[in-house]
C-alpha cells in the first residue's frame, strides 16, 4: 500500500514521482491528501500551478465538499481551466467563485446567468463591478427572460449597441416604447447611422407622443424610413405624429388622409390640392361629406368628377348619404369646368331625374349633344318620365321608339307639333296607321293635320278604309280632297260617298269630272233614285261618260232636262237617237224644243225627215231656220267645188308651160356640145337646170330619124 506521508525531500522530482505513483494506483482521497500537504503544509510547493490545479481537479472529482475550500485558499491555479472544469461538472458555485477571484467578471455572470440561472444575483453581481461586459451579458440575459425595461437599461449601462436588432424586435413586442427612445438614443451616439435604427426611434418618439424631439430628429440628418414611420402611425391612429411624418417627406396624400382623420379639413383640402390624386381627393371629399363640410366637399368633388372613371362612385357616395341637393350642387357647378366631359352633363341628368324633375327637360333641351343617351333613356325609363324618354328617343334618331312613347303616354309625353316632327322620321309604317287610331280616339280634332304631313307615305286606300271602318270619313275629307288628285278608286269613292251623304251635288260633279277612278254605273244608279234634281242629272252626265246615250236620255227626259237630252243626242253622233229626240218634241207638242234640237243635233237630222215631220205637225216656221241653215251649207259647197275646178285647171295650164320652157333649154345646151368629143350626158349642168336637159335628151331620141 502506498505511504500519504510528506516527503521528506524538497526535490521537485522525487515530489512528482510520488504524485504519479498515487495517480497511477487510483487513489484520488489518498492523493488529495498527501496534495494538501505538500500544497498547504510544505512552503517550497504551495506555489505550484500545477500541484494547486491537480489538487482541485481531484477534488472535483473525489470530494467535491473540499472544492470551495480549496480555491479560497488556493491562489496560483489555472482560474479559467479549473473554472470550466468545474462548470462541466455542475460545481456552479465554486466556478463562479473561480472566475471572481481571478477577476473573471463576465465568465462569472455567465456562470450566474446559465447555469445557476438567477438574474437577480446577476444584475447584483454586474451592479458591483459595473463592467459593460458584464451588463452586457446581464442584458442578454434580461432580453431572453422577456424582462425588457431591465435589458435595455442593462444595454445602456453596458454602452452596447451589438444587439440593436434584438432589442427593437423585443421592444416592440414589449410595447417598451420610452425605454426604447433611451436606448435608440444611445446607440445613435454610438454614431451608429442604420436605417432601421433611425426609424425605430422616429416612431418611439410618435409612439411616446415626443412631437417635440420627433420633429427636431426628422428635421435633422437621419437615415429612417420616414414615409414607413408614417405609415405605421397613420394605421396605429398615431396621426399628430404621422401629421408630422408626411409633412417633412412631402407625402401629401397621406398628409391629407391623416388631417382627415384630425377633423382638419381645410388643411386636408390643400394638402389634397398639392397630392392631386383621384384617391386623395375622394378620400377628402367623401369625409368631408361625412362630416357636413359641403363647401371643401364640392372644391374635393369638382377636382374628381373631371375624371370620367370616377365620376360615377362620386354620385354614388353623396346619394347613399342622401346629399342630394349638394351632390345637384356639385354637379351644377362641375358643367363649368373646361375639362367638363359627357359624363358629368350625363350625371346631371340622371340626377334630375331622380331628385329634381321640373329641371330635366331645360336640361336635356341645353346639353342633348353632350349626354350619353341611352344611359339616360334607361333612367327616365326607371323613373318613368315619359315626356323626357320621348325628347331623348328623338334626339338619338330613334323615332319609332319616341312615337311609341308619345302614343302610349299620351297625358304627359305627347304634343302635337312634336308628333307630327317625329312621325315624318319613322321607319316602321305601321306606326302611322296607329298613330291614326290613336288620333281617333284622342286628338280627333287635329287628325287632319296630321294627315296632311303623312300624305306622302300613307297607303291611301288603307287609310280610307281604317276610317270607314271607324265611321269618320267625313273627319278626315280635306286629307282626301288633298290626295286625290292620285286617282285612286277607294279614294274617289269616299269623296263621292261624302258628297251623296252631304248633298254636295257640285263638288260630286267637280270629282266624277276631274277623276275616273271609280264605278261610274254603280254610282249613276245610287244617284239617279236620288230625290235632288241635281244628282239625278249627275247621274245621266255619268251614262253620257260612259257612253249609255239612251238612258241617259230617258232620264233627262223624264226629268225635263230637255237641254241636256238634245246635247246627250248631239253627242251620241246617233241618227236614231235625234230622231227620236224630234219626235218626242212633236208629240209633246213642243216647237221651241223642236227648233233648238235640230239646232243642236243639226248633222245628224237629214232635211228632208225635219221638214217632213215640221209639216206633218203644223211647225213648218220652226223648221225653217234649219232648212235656211241647211240651204246655205249646201250652197257654199256647190261654190266650193266650183272653184276647186277652176284652181285645176290653172294648175295644169301653168305646168304645161313650165315643161316648154325646160325643153327648149335643154336644146339650147346640147347645141353647143363640141362634135369630135362629146361631153358625157350630163356633164357639166347645174343641178337646178338637170331636169330640162333630161327633157331636150328624149326629145333629140324621139324626133333624131328626121
Amino acid at each position: 500500500m502506498v505511504s500519504t506521508a510528506l516527503p521528506e525531500s524538497k526535490n521537485p522530482e522525487q515530489v512528482s514521482i510520488t504524485v504519479k505513483a498515487f495517480m497511477t494506483a487510483e487513489l484520488p482521497n489518498e492523493l488529495i491528501e498527501l496534495l494538501e500537504k505538500i500544497v498547504l503544509q510544505n512552503s517550497s510547493f504551495s506555489g505550484n500551478p500545477n500541484l494547486q490545479n491537480l489538487l482541485i481537479l481531484t477534488a472535483i472529482k473525489a470530494d467535491k465538499t473540499r472544492v470551495m475550500d480549496y480555491i479560497n485558499r488556493l491562489d496560483a491555479f489555472d482560474g479559467p481551466a479549473v473554472g470550466e472544469i468545474a462548470v462541466g461538472s455542475e460545481l456552479y458555485e465554486e466556478a463562479f467563485a473561480i472566475y471572481r477571484k481571478f477577476q473573471l467578471n463576465e465568465l462569472a455572470v455567465k456562470v450566474l446567468l446559465e447555469n445557476v440561472e438567477t438574474i437577480e444575483r446577476a444584475h447584483e453581481f454586474a451592479t458591483k463591478v459595473d463592467e459593460p461586459k458584464v451588463w452586457s451579458e446581464l442584458a442578454a440575459a434580461q432580453l431572453l427572460a422577456n424582462t425588457v425595461p431591465d435589458a435595455i437599461a442593462s444595454y445602456i449601462r453596458a454602452n452596447d449597441h451589438s444587439a440593436s436588432t434584438e432589442v427593437i424586435a423585443a421592444a416592440r413586442r414589449a410595447g417598451c416604447y420610452d425605454d426604447m427612445v433611451k436606448y435608440l438614443q444611445m446607440v445613435r451616439k454610438k454614431g451608429v447611422k442604420e436605417s432601421h435604427v433611425d426609424t425605430e426611434l422616429a416612431y418611439s418618439f410618435a409612439h411616446t407622443n415626443q412631437y417635440g424631439p420627433l420633429e427636431e430628429f426628422i428635421s435633422g440628418p437621419n437615415a429612417a424610413n420616414i414615409a414607413s414611420v408614417g405609415d405605421r402611425c397613420f394605421d396605429e391612429g398615431l396621426f399628430e405624429a404621422a401629421k408630422l411624418l408626411y409633412q417633412s417627406v412631402s407625402n401629401w396624400g397621406r398628409l391629407a388622409s391623416t388631417l382627415v382623420k384630425l377633423h382638419q379639413f381645410q388643411a386636408a383640402v390643400d394638402a389634397a390640392r398639392k397630392a392631386n390624386s383621384p384617391k386623395t381627393w375622394k378620400e377628402v371629399c367623401f369625409a368631408c361629406v361625412d362630416e357636413g363640410e359641403f363647401r371643401l366637399a364640392q372644391l374635393c368633388g369638382l377636382s374628381i368628377i373631371v375624371q370620367a372613371d370616377e365620376l360615377e362612385e362620386v354620385s354614388e357616395y353623396y346619394q347613399r348619404a342622401g346629399k342630394f341637393d349638394e351632390l345637384l350642387s356639385l354637379m351644377e357647378a362641375g358643367l363649368g369646368l373646361e375639362r367638363a366631359h359627357m359624363g358629368i352633363y350625363t350625371e346631371l341628368g340622371i340626377l334630375y331625374a331622380r331628385y329634381k324633375e321640373e329641371k330635366l327637360m331645360e336640361h336635356l333641351k341645353l346639353f342633348a349633344n353632350k349626354l350619353n343617351i341611352p344611359k339616360l333613356i334607361r333612367t327616365c325609363e326607371e323613373e318613368r318620365h315619359w315626356k323626357a324618354l320621348a325628347y331623348l328617343y328623338v334626339s338619338y334618331d330613334e323615332h319609332d321608339n319616341a312615337a311609341n312613347v308619345m302614343m302610349q303616354h299620351s297625358t304627359t309625353a305627347w304634343e302635337h307639333i312634336a308628333f307630327k316632327d317625329v312621325m315624318v322620321k319613322v321607319a316602321n309604317n305601321e306606326l302611322y296607321y296607329k298613330a291614326l287610331n290613336f288620333y281617333l280616339d284622342e286628338h280627333p280634332d287635329t287628325l287632319t293635320d296630321l294627315l296632311e304631313v303623312l300624305k306622302p307615305r300613307l297607303d291611301h286606300a288603307r287609310v280610307v278604309d281604317l276610317m270607314r271602318r271607324a265611321g269618320q270619313l267625313p273627319l278626315i275629307r280635306p286629307y282626301l280632297e288633298s290626295v286625290q288628285p292620285s286617282n285612286l278608286v277607294a279614294v274617289n269613292d269616299a269623296i263621292n260617298e261624302l258628297c251623296i251623304e252631304e248633298e254636295d251635288f257640285e263638288g260630286l260633279r267637280q270629282s266624277i269630272d276631274s277623276f275616273d277612278s271609280f264605278d261610274a254605273l254603280a254610282l249613276a244608279h245610287r244617284v239617279e233614285k236620288m230625290e235632288l234634281l241635281e244628282f239625278r242629272r249627275i247621274a245621266a252626265h255619268l251614262y253620257v261618260k260612259n257612253l249609255r246615250w239612251r238612258q241617259a236620255m230617258d232620264l233627262q227626259r223624264k226629268d225635263k232636262l230637255y237641254k241636256d237630252a238634245m246635247e246627250t243626242a248631239a253627242q251620241s253622233g246617233e241618227s236614231d237617237l235625234a230622231l227620236e229626240l224630234l219626235q218626242f218634241f212633236t208629240d209633246e207638242k213642243k216647237p221651241e224644243c223642236f227648233a233648238a234640237c235640230l239646232f243642236t243635233c243639226y248633222e245628224l237630222i237629214k232635211p228632208d225627215v225635219a221638214l217632213e215631220l215640221a209639216w206633218m205637225n203644223g211647225m213648218m216656221e220652226y223648221v225653217m231656220p234649219f232648212v235656211i241653215q241647211f240651204v246655205r251649207e249646201y250652197s257654199n259647197k256647190v261654190e266650193n267645188l266650183v272653184q276647186e275646178k277652176k284652181d285645176r285647171a290653172n294648175a295644169e295650164t301653168t305646168a304645161e308651160e313650165e315643161a316648154k320652157a325646160q325643153a327648149a333649154q335643154a336644146n339650147m345646151y346640147a347645141s353647143l356640145l363640141p362634135p369630135a368629143l362629146p361631153a358625157a350626158p350630163g356633164q357639166g349642168i347645174p343641178p337646178d337646170q338637170m331636169a330640162a336637159y333630161q327633157a331636150a335628151q328624149q326629145q333629140q331620141q324621139m324626133y333624131g330619124g328626121y
